[in-house]
């Protein structure tokens, strides 16, 4: 048999309970991130976006970025894409304070872009784990997942069908 429990045993045993999680043991403290950083003085994170893989490593310097050995403005010509990856760095108020060095992998150069602006991101919240706030409300350390669809059978493309003949 089932016990049936009346209305004010269950509105007093939730008063307890309120009761006993508002004291000051149960209170936990703000957690206090460190800095991540390697041996060398540098911060690592990957970023992502669509078939683009940016592994990227951040350091202090003078604000020189070299993507798979070259300067930026070799690798990415197009001024907008540039302010794209400067973006993290103008939000956070650090322009000019780190050397960044990237290898990317995969995509084009606007999913490139974004991917190392991802990454960079990310180094910058483990390098000052300060900046997170900045940074996540500005949306840069979520993962854009939107990838290609796949192509299936009988389709021209993902989506796109063949020419229909009636005859």
């Amino acid at each position: 048999m089932k016990k049936k429990i009346e209305m004010s045993e269950l509105k007093s045993a939730v008063a307890e309970a309120s009761v006993e999680t508002k004291t000051e043991e149960n209170v936990a403290a703000p957690v206090v991130r460190e800095p991540k950083k390697d041996k060398f003085g540098r911060s690592q994170a990957v970023g992502k976006k669509k078939d683009a893989v940016a592994r990227v490593f951040i350091k202090l310097g003078k604000g020189k970025i070299t993507i798979n050995g070259r300067d930026i403005k070799d690798y990415f010509p197009r001024p907008v894409l540039q302010m794209i990856i400067a973006q993290p760095f103008v939000i956070t108020n650090r322009e000019g304070e780190f050397d960044v060095d990237a290898r990317i992998v995969g995509g084009g150069l606007s999913g490139q872009a974004y991917a190392l602006r991802h990454g960079i991101s990310r180094c910058l919240d483990l390098f000052e784990p300060d900046l997170h706030s900045a940074l996540k409300k500005a949306g840069f350390l979520t993962r854009d997942s939107r990838v290609v669809e796949r192509k299936k059978p009988g389709r021209a493309k993902a989506r796109k069908r063949f020419q229909f003949s009636k005859r």
